[in-house]
């Protein structure tokens, strides 16, 4: 005779044990470790987002700490004067709002602070129409055979090493340019004061001008590839519209793709701006390290970063630490010049988005 709940001779099967939910041992376990897997994600990502800032963060104030002796003394001459003055380091120490430092040291940051903001202007003056064209030309022009290998040549020129591309302006693109176009520039040009900066001697090719022309082919890729990628986002559909209605290729680029990407335009030309601000390395070796303000556009002069990078070990010879700390005070001074920039890009995206996509507004 066959037992109850099982075959002849067989003990009856344990019942299953639910949780107080209802669910099996093996569900709930699978519950828990998803549960857990989740906390681990949210926390790590929570760490990733804030590592960037809190690196921010410590480099400031390492450098605003480290500052602080020279921001005491130099006061409101370091953002007005001229000159870069170590002093006397075997004369005897002066002290200044209880500050030690070499006897007729004086730090004025004007010229580099001029220079930076002069090669980045005409890094970026130039960068952009050529970086917008290039990013037409690659999306709505060619061929896909042929933008294809143009585009990735252009994204490989970004990884280009700036002392390559600092060696190439100042043994061969500068040169050239003083023989061809420096001199067209400098005896052509309409008698125009704002034009005037562009005249006087030429030079060998190192200087202002050629900086910032380098800067320009070290920023176009940055720019071409983030709007390349933003013109590909845009509908066909409004584009077509306005080719429709009798349009122009320059105004359906006008007046649909640019107004509809330009916010992103706006956030790409400021990463190109903030890799102009700080490059070192291409500066040096194209505009020189004379700290003054260039009396013309084909003049030797210095940025912040260049003035760093080729100061740093003469300043360690101040035994007070004051020529220290005044490169540190240059420093923040870039730093802050950098998230500025950064900020009004950033205002100007925020009040360009909310106008949304160009259709149906007046042009």
């Amino acid at each position: 005779m066959t037992a109850v709940g099982g075959a002849a001779g067989e003990a009856p099967a344990a019942p299953c044990r639910l949780d107080q939910a209802g669910r099996p041992p093996l569900r709930r376990a699978a519950g828990l470790l998803r549960s857990g897997e989740t906390h681990a994600w949210r926390w790590g990502a929570r760490v990733a987002v804030l590592l960037p800032l809190a690196g921010l963060l410590f480099a400031v104030v390492v450098l605003a700490v480290k500052a602080y002796p020279a921001v005491r003394v130099n006061g409101g001459t370091f953002f007005t004067g001229s000159g870069f003055k170590i002093g006397s380091t075997y004369a005897v120490t002066t002290h200044t709002a209880g500050v030690a430092h070499p006897k007729g040291s004086f730090y004025g940051a004007w010229p580099l602070i001029a220079g930076t903001l002069q090669t980045s202007v005409i890094a970026v003056a130039v960068a952009l129409p050529v970086s917008i064209g290039c990013a037409f030309a690659l999306t709505e022009r060619l061929p896909a055979f042929i933008s294809r290998p143009l585009g990735f040549a252009i994204e490989l020129l970004a990884g280009v090493p700036s002392v390559v591309l600092g060696l190439w302006g100042v043994l061969t693109f500068g040169p050239w340019l003083a023989r061809t176009l420096y001199p067209f520039l400098a005896d052509h040009l309409p008698n125009v004061p704002v034009l005037d900066f562009f005249k006087g001697t030429v030079g060998h090719g190192e200087g202002l001008l050629t900086g910032g022309l380098v800067l320009s082919l070290m920023i176009v890729p940055i720019i071409t590839a983030t709007t390349a990628d933003l013109f590909r986002q845009v509908p066909v559909l409004p584009k077509e519209g306005g080719e429709a209605l009798g349009m122009t290729d320059v105004e359906v680029a006008h007046k649909i793709t640019l107004r509809w990407v330009r916010s992103g335009i706006i956030g790409a030309t400021a990463l190109g701006l903030g890799r102009a601000l700080g490059e070192t390395m291409a500066i040096v070796l194209t505009v020189g390290a004379i700290f003054r303000l260039a009396p013309n556009a084909y003049s030797p002069m210095s940025t912040i970063a260049a003035a760093i990078a080729t100061q740093l070990d003469s300043a360690l010879t101040d035994g007070t630490g004051f020529a220290v700390a005044s490169y540190a005070e240059l420093a923040l001074v870039l730093a802050v010049i950098s998230v500025l920039v950064n900020l009004l890009a950033r205002w100007i995206v925020r009040r360009t988005s909310h106008l949304g996509a160009p259709v149906g507004r007046a042009a």
